[in-house]
């Protein structure tokens, strides 16, 4: 399960919004440590926009049982991911493994299934662009702090009757 905290461009918005993302990440991020979960913070760690409490779960972390893989996307782009896998300034990736979607900062995150989205969005917004190919869009009205969790149950019961061919 991937979250998406929020967006390198996310930044640009007034700081109250901006630090209301920062703090709301870390607070989702010690809940998810008192669960049995292996975590990963994903984002620029060198930005001063990513929160410094988050920089020790920027490697896999395992709490309790590690029964569900949980990635959390904090000051992340899409270019800044792509870029550091093509080796810096879309450059030369020397000492790096030969295939992309290894070389991505993102690497370790599966192929996406399911995006939920809220507002009415009907749109990536940037969101893990590589593993996001072949997901289905599941699309809300309601914004995020309206969200419930039996629309959540209602998302995955619309994606069991979707008919998954990933491209074939």
């Amino acid at each position: 399960m991937t979250f998406y905290g929020f967006t390198q461009d996310n930044t640009k918005r007034p700081a109250t919004q901006k630090e209301a993302f920062q703090r709301a990440c870390v607070q989702s991020v010690k809940l998810l440590s008192n669960h049995d979960a292996s975590l990963r913070v994903i984002g620029n760690a060198d930005s001063p926009a990513f929160p410094r409490e988050l920089v020790p779960f920027t490697r896999r972390v395992d709490f309790g049982r590690g029964l569900i893989k949980v990635n959390f996307l904090v000051n992340y782009g899409w270019l800044w991911d792509l870029n550091g896998g093509l080796g810096g300034a879309f450059g030369e990736a020397a000492g790096r493994p030969a295939g992309l979607s290894e070389r991505l900062a993102s690497s370790d995150v599966s192929r996406v299934d399911l995006i939920v989205r809220w507002g009415g969005r009907r749109r990536l917004s940037g969101f893990l662009p590589i593993q996001s190919v072949y997901a289905d869009f599941y699309v809300l009205d309601d914004l995020w702090p309206d969200f419930k969790p039996d629309q959540f149950l209602e998302a995955l019961r619309w994606y069991e009757e979707q008919d998954i061919t990933l491209g074939g």
